[in-house]
């Protein structure tokens, strides 16, 4: 490759494209299932249309499928300062107790150390103020931060959806299988999926397992640095069971197809890969081109930001120039884009 090819790939501004805002999709397919599956072949390059239903046909017996079970907790809370009554919305991204965690708060310049909030009874303290506009806050009594998410909290859109969260969103901004809470979004690539998809998979005899990775600010972080090598990610906890990465060397080892749904689960194993690293941990892998991939053979994933780390992971799996391609005919087709999107399945 030649040199100034190499540093092109290293500037953010390779990896923008233009969309048209009327694509960014504000609700969900009205079945998981029935979202638009764009299959990208890497070797030949070509393109298939399909539903994404249809990605049972892609699959072998003895496959392994890997999905995120992380749960979606509704992280959005709305109170009011104690001085003022002014209204605050903290976004809890980091529980370290039942009473205390970090928070991004809006309006931030109002969530000063000593700062009291005020909702339903509970009161709020900002102890301090953190990196990357977080602040450390603690609850006064015995507020419980997991109940009063349970009972008060709001699904964290993302800030590309216009509209507040609803109650068929909680349902829907979870994947079906979401089981163990921590994820301030949903790890949308298994959005998709229906139970009777997965077990349309697994009656193929596909091995279909779970990890898990907290989606944190990390995964949204803004790059702001023209050379995407300096950009440093935020960690987000992640736990590999010890039977998935069996399965992985195993699979490895006689040569079937691994299948990573989404960009957590391909940063979970590789941060993992192969027992370099722990199988339980924090991961701040930040993948680009060029990269080699220790375990992923295949990616289902959505359309992603322009500019962001999601969208650069999968151009460093698909390739650049073929991942802008099929997102130019995407485009032209009218695919659905973002969380609430359709789906690409990348061979």
């Amino acid at each position: 490759m030649r040199y100034s090819k190499i540093r092109a790939m290293y500037r953010l501004d390779a990896y923008d494209f233009e969309l048209p805002s009327e694509l960014i999709a504000q609700y969900p397919a009205q079945r998981r299932d029935e979202s638009r599956l764009l299959v990208i072949h890497r070797e030949p390059f070509r393109l298939e249309h399909r539903k994404f239903r249809d990605i049972v046909d892609y699959f072998s017996p003895g496959d392994l499928l890997i999905l995120n079970k992380s749960k979606v907790i509704k992280a959005r809370l709305f109170a009011r300062r104690a001085s003022t009554g002014g209204k605050v919305e903290m976004l809890v991204v980091r529980i370290r107790e039942s009473n205390l965690f970090e928070a991004l708060v809006k309006p931030g310049r109002k969530a000063l150390p000593g700062e009291k909030l005020e909702m339903d009874g509970y009161t709020f303290v900002v102890l301090e103020r953190l990196e990357n506009g977080r602040r450390l806050i603690r609850i006064e009594g015995d507020g419980v931060i997991w109940e009063i998410m349970d009972r008060y909290g709001k699904p964290p859109l993302p800030p590309y959806i216009h509209r507040e969260a609803t109650p068929e969103d909680e349902k829907r901004y979870q994947t079906v299988y979401a089981e163990v809470p921590g994820s301030i979004a949903a790890p949308t690539a298994g959005l998709h999926f229906t139970e009777a998809l997965l077990n349309a998979l697994k009656e193929k005899g596909v091995k279909v397992l779970y990890i898990v990775l907290h989606v944190g600010i990390g995964t949204f972080k803004p790059i702001r640095v023209d050379d995407i090598r300096y950009h440093i990610m935020d960690p987000e906890y992640y736990e590999i069971p010890d039977d998935v990465a069996d399965e992985v060397i195993k699979a490895k080892e006689e040569g079937r197809p691994i299948t990573l749904c989404g960009t957590t689960v391909t940063r979970t194993m590789e941060t993992w890969a192969f027992d370099e690293n722990p199988r339980k941990g924090w991961s701040s892998i930040f993948i680009h081109p060029p990269y080699k991939f220790k375990v992923a053979d295949r990616l289902i994933t959505n359309f992603h930001l322009p500019r962001s780390t999601p969208f650069i992971l999968t151009a460093a799996f698909t390739g650049l120039d073929k991942l802008k391609k099929a997102y130019v005919e995407a485009i032209k087709r009218g695919y659905r884009f973002f969380s609430y999107g359709d789906s690409t399945f990348i061979l």
